[in-house]
């Protein structure tokens, strides 16, 4: 069978404790990990570490015990950006030479569900390469700027962090004429993972045990917000490379455009930020992913429990 070759680059932060603020990180990059771990279509050629829900140490240190304790083949990592592109002082890194010559040998499928900020790099540096990439698969961007990213019912709204720690890197990518699917929060909102499926998840495999673990904490986060549980952002950018079939998307034109921070309570046209816009308009052709099958979470419980 012809596995998919898929290279993941990851600001991983499964049980870590946030850096710029109290509580816990994001664990959903650790269910998209583990989902294509554990796909037999997949084969992951490597791993590259890159700032945003952590930071580099942290998320380099993660992807290293991922790969070397929970895979059941040899996976390398490497260690990528640990802040956005400079433009004035564009530098390259372990990950970003790494990738480039895996690029030299074969295609690649990338599954980018940080800041982009290691792809950006390498397309500047190594422009030739991108008609290796089958795609870039990225977890950000909506339809317009009112639509907030909703977590819980107390008011609050979450950056679209990804392309908010590193625009410049989306618009590379854009410009490179790189093939884009964007998993936005229009389709992880959609898809929640509850107390139940963490006890689920504990399958009785380490790699689960941790995982469920990990999660509790970024759980009761969520619930003391008012939701029922947790959206897993980053598993449908693995869920759309292990079985596209069980996404909906559709193909739309995206663009880069300034408006109102939204995240920002009480807002009195002061502060502004940079907004990833798709729709029908003038802008670069992507794929938007919108929404999953019927029955679609319990493909995504059975993907992650299945045993190798």
């Amino acid at each position: 069978m012809n596995k998919k070759q898929v290279w993941i680059d990851t600001d991983l932060s499964v049980g870590m404790k946030r850096h710029k603020r109290e509580g816990y990180c994001d664990v959903d990059d650790g269910y998209a990990i583990l989902q294509l771990m554990k796909a037999h279509t997949i084969n992951i050629c490597g791993i590259s570490a890159v700032f945003g829900n952590t930071l580099i140490e942290n998320a380099f240190m993660l992807s290293k015990k991922m790969a070397d304790e929970f895979s059941s083949y040899k996976i390398p990592v490497y260690k990528g950006a640990h802040k956005g592109i400079d433009l004035k002082n564009v530098k390259t890194n372990d990950a970003v030479e790494a990738l480039a010559q895996t690029l030299k040998q074969k295609k690649l499928i990338i599954m980018a569900i940080g800041p982009a900020t290691n792809l950006g790099l390498l397309l500047l540096k190594y422009p030739e390469l991108k008609s290796q990439i089958q795609e870039v698969v990225l977890v950000a961007g909506r339809r317009k700027p009112t639509d907030y990213f909703k977590i819980g019912n107390q008011g609050n709204h979450a950056q679209d962090l990804n392309f908010d720690l590193d625009n410049d890197a989306f618009r590379i990518l854009f410009e490179h004429k790189v093939p884009v699917v964007l998993c936005p929060f229009e389709i992880s909102n959609k898809v929640w993972v509850k107390k139940q499926d963490l006890e689920t998840l504990k399958n009785g495999e380490i790699k689960n045990e941790w995982l469920a673990e990990a999660s509790q904490p970024w759980l009761q986060q969520w619930l003391e917000q008012g939701a029922e549980g947790f959206n897993p952002f980053d598993v449908l950018a693995s869920h759309y490379i292990v079985a596209p079939e069980d996404i909906l998307s559709e193909p739309l034109n995206a663009r880069l455009e300034i408006h109102l921070d939204d995240t920002v309570k009480g807002n009195n046209k002061s502060t502004y930020k940079q907004y990833l816009l798709c729709d029908t308009s003038e802008g670069y052709p992507i794929t938007y992913c919108y929404d999953v099958v019927k029955g679609y979470h319990q493909k995504l419980i059975s993907s992650l429990v299945i045993h190798e």
